[in-house]
């Protein structure tokens, strides 16, 4: 991966994702067509609205990317992440700095640490609660996953179970977080996703942070089939990962 001068100065203060539950993301508006968010009111759900929500692995198993609907500018954070009862429960709450928010509806992605007790090879059921709101999606285990351990700080990619959508995640300065300009299939196993050239003159915070952002192509046969997707342009140069299945 290439890295601005200003976020290779920093890589020192690298920090372990061990408990990770929420950071810096961005939506994929020019990548893909979002899909319509479900809301629909649950009279079990004590009266909360029930709406669509999915979710990635990433980072090998040791991050889930949950996929909201809402407000590109106002990503939500988890305040709390746990696993009982064979269910993984998340909430999200508003991000403290959310002021003002676009009144657009896109998937967007919350990135959370793998809670102690998931399994990634196993798969897992996830409840998700919001302001007023609740969804649960499921994640298909992947024997070749495995939570815990420290990151090794590499670009990575999962699927949610819409077709077509997946989760990148990344590395870098959390105030300069890449832009997708492009998805596109570009093989029957391929991926290409192009990245914007960032502005010469832009200032980025020196620290190492994940950013997610939500993806979406459409012409692919069969997603589990060992596709990989190729980031380009941006800070990018290239570089090919997998795309995990869901």
């Amino acid at each position: 991966m290439k890295l601005n001068t200003r976020l290779a100065a920093g890589i020192g203060s690298l920090f372990v994702v061990a408990g990770l539950l929420a950071a810096c993301a961005t939506p994929a508006g020019s990548g893909g067509t979002p899909s319509p968010a479900a809301t629909a009111t649950d009279d079990a759900g004590g009266g909360s609205d029930e709406h669509e929500v999915g979710a990635a692995w990433l980072d090998g198993g040791r991050m889930i990317g949950i996929v909201t609907q809402g407000s590109s500018t106002c990503i939500p954070v988890a305040d709390e992440a746990t696993y009982e009862d064979d269910v993984m429960k998340v909430t999200l709450v508003a991000a403290e700095d959310d002021e003002a928010c676009t009144a657009d509806l896109v998937p967007r992605v919350t990135l959370v640490g793998t809670p102690e007790g998931v399994d990634p090879s196993q798969g897992v059921e996830i409840e998700v609660t919001g302001d007023g709101w609740h969804g649960d999606t499921d994640l298909e285990g992947v024997p070749s996953l495995k939570a815990g351990g420290e990151t090794d700080y590499l670009p990575s990619a999962g699927w949610t179970d819409v077709d077509g959508q997946f989760v990148i995640l990344s590395w870098g300065s959390s105030s300069c977080p890449p832009v997708i300009e492009n998805t596109e299939v570009t093989s029957s196993t391929e991926v290409t996703v192009t990245f914007e050239t960032p502005p010469a003159d832009q200032v980025c915070t020196m620290d190492m942070a994940p950013r997610g952002l939500v993806a979406a192509v459409n012409g692919l046969e069969d997603e589990d089939a060992g596709i990989f997707a190729i980031l380009t342009g941006g800070e990018f140069d290239d570089i090919r990962i997998p795309i995990t299945p869901n």
